[in-house]
Formats: structure tokens, sequence, C-alpha cells
């Protein structure tokens, strides 16, 4: 929500930090005494922002900041003394901090989560205000009880206490700092300034009326009788009343006829309406609200997991969240730009794990009009939260303030205790997996304040009452990583019939060839070198990583020892590590996606890397797309074509329409023998309804028996390829879905013949024809200056496509006056030269 604009004390201040031995300067007044280094600072900010801003990223990464006790200090500007009241208002300090003005303490907070508001006196002319975050190293020392179970995530088991972001204290997040400092913004605003308090915004749906509910507490209106609620063209008066705490309260419900529900961007529009509260002509707040109706299916007798968007199954396709700057925290352009290139990827879900931070209410705005749905987790993780009666006050404040300030916001599906909070007792041996906090305080809550969101205990989890494990992965909603740490075989994703996977598929990915060179000199450091080591993931007290997961891919996909090609060719070896991911992500999606998979949903482990190198992101630290985002970015298309073998009942092929309207078009199947002839070629004419499908067996589409998989071992194997393209109306390509027959593993030739020519279209934009003679296997684009649409993806021999470019962030915006790049293949030794404009066959096509 949007409180009224009005004069701001702290707008434009200068801030410092500096550093002190713990409990040495307790009072602002001693800090003339020291003799620390003082630190330009930023507030919203955090010390490692300030440390960055002198000493460089890799200092600010590194810095132990939880050890030593920090303060903040800003005068206000001005000769003469400011009239009161004033409130300063903070929404997060991260994390026991005491706040001072002068030399006397007015606030203290212990919680990064919980906003603190103070009603402050006339200020003197010049005052000063100091914050002062306590060394949370100092404050684990305090002996406290011990929990139930002991974390594997962290070591530092008093944690359990503290309500603050795993970030910067979990060894599996290298290369990230600690967040200490005044990470949220923080005013000082009039304090007889009319405001709202304690607003909740309720929405729902009936029929096709929407109905909001809001209510809240006014103060700063002594005149005033009532409030105008307005929510687009609807205005509604709600009465003022009196309270026990001496706000004046209003409740009032508003109608909207003929509402237009919001989607996710995947199947159909986002719209939203402006709410605002106003009293005497003024807008008191504001904020941007939508309806849908949200339903999780679970349960023994579904067995499963599903989420329900205005009555419609949502495949949800997406990953985890982290925050694109882990430094600073407060990214604003950074997480927008991100944010849209998820839209525009065709995934529809994020989740924020419960060992991140609460993100501001710009993304959620983002997420709300980009159409993105959001698994959002309170900031529990692994730890047995304490049944301590200040520990619940704090998290009851914490989610009241978060479930308030989303209100409305329909981007809110889920609501989940946290992150493995039953899963870390029950394999750790547990028995008792009661936990008060989210078993008991947290569904209430969630109940109370945002009955329209669905709860979930913990991610993972099975139904309340179900008698199976957390640990289960064929119910509820799990953590499946089988393909992935537990090196199962690719198939695994069809044995372990996964129902909803909240984290998945987490490997070592390597970046661009070209941030590799940025980052570290050459990919020669791949595999051995300390500081590529030290980014890659890994659980804590293993004795493995998971790069050495990735080279289990590549002996079992590719059937080529990682050591042998990374000794003669790390080039090679970065190549053969990615393409083993995308064969992971590829094959298990493809099986997710298909209706009878069981599977409602998987989120990628991560979405985007907190550092340079291989870590765990889709995307790289800077947002740049790594090898598998461009293969999730393919199967996730809202017209969708999948291809998947179903052993010796031959290949199968689905094509999924979750959009609203109805798709008429053709399907057209391909297949081409290993000296690339084309060895069947027929076409169907399909319509899909809207949010629904259609499959087939290859061989009854087709009339005959085939074998194209080759699963019955008659003969040698022939057919090379199969390509299955969905054609629009116009003869426009859909999707399309190429299958490489008989393995992955493919031999290195010399060259494919592939040959790549860059164009404008006549907006100016870039794109690249690529063409290849013989099968191309994982073509990728390499151009300086640009991002590709599209990249890691199959040719057949014979054909080409056309990758749209946009310029990348590194070229803020403008767009470069030629392309200069290549393009190469998983398969061919040599690459190709992007060239100048030639005339194009008609046979090249374009799929954004």
């Amino acid at each position: 929500m949007t409180d009224i604009e009005m004069v701001d004390l702290l707008d434009g201040a200068s801030w410092r930090c500096v550093a002190t031995d713990p409990d040495t300067v307790t009072e602002p007044g001693k800090l003339d005494d020291v003799e620390g280094r003082w630190l330009s600072a930023t507030v919203p900010g955090t010390v490692a922002s300030a440390l960055r801003a002198v000493d460089g990223d890799p200092a600010a990464r590194s810095a132990v900041v939880d050890d030593s006790d920090w303060w903040f200090v800003t005068e206000l500007p001005g000769r003469r003394p400011h009239a009161g009241p004033w409130r300063l208002l903070s929404d997060g300090l991260a994390t026991h901090c005491d706040i001072w003005v002068d030399d006397r303490l007015v606030a203290s907070s212990v919680s990064m989560f919980v906003p603190v508001a103070v009603l402050l006196p006339d200020l003197p002319a010049g005052c000063s205000v100091a914050l002062r975050f306590r060394s949370l190293t100092a404050e684990l020392r305090m002996r406290r009880p011990r929990g139930r179970w002991r974390s594997t995530l962290v070591s530092a088991q008093g944690l359990r206490w503290i309500r603050t972001s795993l970030l910067g204290r979990a060894p599996v997040f290298s290369g990230v700092p600690a967040p200490v400092g005044p990470w949220r913004p923080l005013r000082i605003l009039p304090g007889r300034a009319p405001r709202t308090r304690g607003v909740r915004v309720d929405t729902s749906v009936h029929g096709e009326v929407g109905v909001v509910r809001v209510s809240g507490a006014v103060t700063g209106c002594a005149s005033a009788t009532k409030v105008t609620v307005r929510i687009g063209e609807a205005t509604v008066d709600a009465q003022l009343a009196q309270s026990d705490a001496g706000d004046r309260e209003f409740a009032v419900v508003v109608e909207i006829p003929r509402v237009s529900p919001w989607w996710p961007h995947t199947h159909g529009d986002s719209p939203l309406y402006d709410l605002s509260i106003e009293s005497g002509g003024r807008t008191l707040s504001s904020r941007r609200i939508g309806f849908r109706d949200i339903r999780i299916e679970r349960g023994p007798a579904f067995n499963g997991f599903a989420v329900y968007v205005n009555g419609v199954e949502v495949f949800c396709r997406g990953a985890v969240w982290t925050p694109t700057d882990p430094i600073g925290l407060n990214d604003r352009d950074g997480t927008r730009r991100t944010l849209e290139r998820v839209a525009e990827a065709g995934i529809n879900m994020i989740r924020i794990p419960g060992t991140m931070v609460y993100e501001t209410d710009e993304f959620w705005s983002d997420c709300a009009e980009l159409g993105i749905m959001v698994w959002q987790d309170v900031m529990l993780a692994t730890l047995d939260p304490p049944d301590d009666p200040e520990f619940e006050n704090l998290l009851v404040g914490e989610v009241t303030h978060l479930l308030r300030r989303r209100g409305g916001n329909p981007a809110l599906v889920v609501l989940s205790g946290g992150s493995e909070t039953e899963q870390q007792p029950t394999m750790l041996g547990s028995v008792d997996r009661h936990v008060r906090a989210v078993h008991e305080i947290l569904p209430a809550l969630a109940s109370a304040e945002a009955p329209g969101v669905a709860y979930v205990s913990s991610s993972p989890s099975v139904p309340a009452d179900s008698s199976m494990l957390p640990t289960r992965l064929s119910s509820g909603v799990s953590h499946y990583f089988g393909v992935g740490a537990y090196r199962r075989p690719l198939g695994d994703v069809r044995q372990t019939r996964v129902r909803f996977a909240a984290e998945c598929l987490a490997f070592a990915v390597p970046p661009s060839d070209r941030a590799v060179e940025k980052h570290f000199g050459s990919a020669a450091v791949a595999g051995h070198d300390p500081r590529w080591k030290a980014a890659v993931p890994r659980d804590r007290g293993s004795s493995w990583d998971f790069e050495d997961v990735r080279d289990h891919y590549v002996r079992s996909v590719f059937h080529e020892d990682p050591a042998e090609v990374r000794w003669s060719d790390p080039e090679r070896y970065l190549d053969l590590g990615r393409a083993a991911i995308c064969e992971a992500v590829g094959e298990s999606f493809q099986f997710w996606r298909r209706p009878d998979s069981g599977c409602a949903g998987a989120l990628v482990l991560a979405l985007r890397d907190l550092e340079p190198g291989p870590g765990w992101g889709l995307l790289d630290w800077a947002g740049a797309p790594k090898a598998p985002w461009f293969v999730l970015r393919s199967l996730s298309r809202p017209v969708c074509v999948l291809v998947t073998d179903d052993g010796l009942d031959g290949l199968r092929i689905d094509v999924r329409n979750d959009t609203t309207g109805t798709v008429d078009g053709e399907l057209r199947v391909r297949s081409h023998t290993r000296n690339g002839a084309v060895s069947l070629d027929v076409a169907e004419a399909v319509r899909i309804a809207p949010h629904d499908g259609l499959s087939w067996s290859l061989d009854a589409l087709i009339g005959r028996f085939t074998d194209l998989s080759h699963a019955f071992r008659f003969g040698p194997q022939v057919h090379d390829s199969l390509t299955v393209t969905l054609l629009g109306p116009a003869g426009e390509v859909l999707d399309e879905r190429v299958r490489l027959l008989g393995g992955s593993a493919r031999p290195l030739e010399r060259s494919v013949g592939l040959t790549a020519t860059a164009r404008q279209d006549r907006a100016g934009a870039w794109i690249v024809d690529v063409r290849t003679e013989a099968l191309a296997q994982y073509v990728r684009l390499d151009v300086p200056g640009f991002d590709p649409v599209d990249s890691w993806f199959h040719l057949a021999a014979g054909s080409g496509r056309a990758v749209p470019l946009r310029p990348s962030e590194e070229c803020s915006g403008e767009q470069p006056v030629r392309v200069v790049g290549r393009v190469g293949a998983l398969n061919s030794l040599v690459s190709a030269p992007i060239v100048a404009d030639t005339l194009l066959s008609q046979d090249v096509h374009r799929i954004d």
C-alpha cells in the first residue's frame, strides 16, 4: 500500500556508517572517539552495499559484518527546530537495532521483518538520528534453550531464536554477505498528518461480481466523519467509529459488477483495479488489486497438490526466487527486468523461500501486473521455531504486516509456513514433527488475514490428515532432487510420480563462455580452480558438490568422461555439462507437463545466481540466461508441443493450450534418417480448446507401426531425429520440438554445415537465421552485445530457425549497429560466423 505523499525529514539525508567492537560504543555521544573508518551509506541499504561502493564487489561479498556493531548516523537539515510531533517509520532494520535521536534512545527493534513506528516530539535544529545494529555474533553467544533437532543448513543453531535472514549465514549461500543495516526505507513524517493504519483488503469473486472488503483505522482526521473507498469507478463511503485504541476505525464492502478476473499470464489477461482510501479530498493510501479465485486440491483421496485459478487447473512452472542484488537488497531496476524476462519466458510462478527476505512493494506490483503467481514462504527454514511467547509475537507481527501489505494483490497465491520446517526433523529421525508455529499459529493467522490465499504448512509437506511422511514425493508438496543431487537416471521422474515440486533439478550450471572469460579469465579454471570451486553449490558437510553431480550426468547421458574432456578441452567440458543439465530439465518438464503425469507444478532451484560462477541459477548473477533457461522457456510456452518416449509404446505427442482462445492449425510430423533424408512426413488438422490439450501415440497418428525410437531393436537404428511442428491458420509456427532418436550421445563431427545470417526486420530489430545441413545438437548462439531469445535447441538436417536478438543489459538499452558472433553445436567441432544479410530460404521460421 502506498501512503499519501508528505514531507519526509530524511529525504535526501546524507548517511554514514562505522564498525565498532561489540558493546564498546553503546550511545551515539561516544562515536566521536571512534577511530574506525567511516563509510558513506545509503538508506535503504546495508553495510555490504556501503562497503561495495568504496572497496568493490569482492570486498563486500567477503565481509564478515556480523562480528561488529555497526552505527548508521545522519543529521537532520535546517537551522530551526522542527515543530512536532513527528512519526519515525522504518519498514525494516536488520537485525537487532537501537534507534537514537540525539542522545535519547527512542526505540529498539529485534526483528528484521517487523516495521517500527515511533512518535517523536519537536525535533531540535540539526539533531542527529543514529542507528546501532548490534553484533549478531555476540547475540548468538547468549545461552538459550536448544531446539528439538539440529539444522544441517547452519552451524549457529541459535539462529532459530533470531528473526533474520539466513543469507550470508548458511554456507550453501557462498559469496553473499549477511544483511546488516536499514535495508528498507526509513522516514520521519509529520505526526498529525492524516494516515491509515492496519488496513486490510480482501477480494473474492462471486459469479461475475467482485467483492472487496476493506477495513482499517485512520489517524489525523479529527474533523472527518467518514472516508471514501474508491475502486475504479465505484465509490462507497465508510463511517468512522472511535476505537478503544484511540483511532477511528472503518469497514466497508464494495461490489464490482462484471468484474474482469485476474489470470496468470499463461492462462489469460491479468487486469488490475486501482483502490484508494480518501478523506477530505485527499488520498490517504492506495494500492492495485485483482480478482481471482484460488483453490488448492489436496488430501488423501487426491494424493496430490494442484493449484486451480478461477476453476481451471494451472500447471505451475517456474523457479525459486533469489534477490537480484543480494548485497544491497534494493535493486528496483534489476528486479523489474528479471520479472519481465520471467513473464516473457512463459514462467507463471516463482517461490520466495524461507531462507531469503520478503520482497518490496514494487516487486509485488510487478508480479500482479505481469501475471506471475507467487508462492511465499514465511522466513522459517530448517530450524526449530521456539515455543516462546516473545518469538511467537514477533512472528505474528511479521506475517500480519506481510499479509495486510499484500491484501488484494492477486499474485499472492500460496503462503507456506517455511522451507523444510517439517522435512528437516523427519530426515533427522524425529518422531514429533508438530511445530506449533507452522501447524497452529500461522494457519489461523492466514485464515483470518488472507482467506483468499492457500496455506501450506511447509515446503515440502503432505496433507495434515495424511499418515505419509513429508519426505514422500508422490504425495503433496515435495522437493525433488532424484534427477540431480541423488544422481537418479533421467527416467526417475516417471517412477517417482512427483505431484508438485516446490524445488527441483538443482545443478551447478556454468554461465556463458563470455561470462566465464570475463570473471575467471578462461574455461581452464572449471572444475579445480579455488575461485571457481568457491562458487559451486554444496550441501554443508557433504563430501561432494553439485559440479560432481553435473559430471555424473555427462557420463550417463553422453557416455564421455568429464575428467578426460576437461584435461584436453575445458570449453567442451563446460558445454557437455550445460547440455547434460538441458537434458535433465527437458526430459523432466516434458513428462511433468503431460496431463497424465500426475504433476501439477515444478519450480527449479534456482532462478538466479547469487554470485559469479556455476551456481544453481537458470540466470547468472548479472541476469543473463544460462543454457537450461532456454529449455525451460521452450517448454513453458502457453501453446506448447511435447514429445516423450513411452518405451515399447513408442513416441507420444502432446499439444497443450493454456490460453483462453481456441487454437486451430496443423500438426506436422517429420523424421529424418542419419543421412538427412526425410523418412516420414505427415500432417493433421487440429483444434485445441482453451485451457485444454490433445495427445497422440505417434504410430496411431501415422496409422502404422514405425518403431522410430528403435525400442524393439529390429535391425539397425535408421531414424535420427523427429520434428513435430504446430502451425497456425496462416502457416506460422506456433511451436516446434525436435527430438533426437537413438539417444543423446552423438559423435563429434568436424562440421555439421551450420550457417548463420544476421538481418534486421522492418522495426529495426536484429534476427539471426540459423541453418544446418546435418543434424545439429544443442545449437548455441554467442552474440556479444545481444541476448538471443532462443538458444540451446536441436535442428534437424536441412532445417533452420530464425532467432530474434535483444540488446543485452550491458548495452544500456542501445541496440548495436551490427551483429558479430558465432553459432555452434555440441556435435560440431567448428562453429560458424554470423555473416551479413543474404536472401532467405522460406523454410527458415521463427519461434518467439
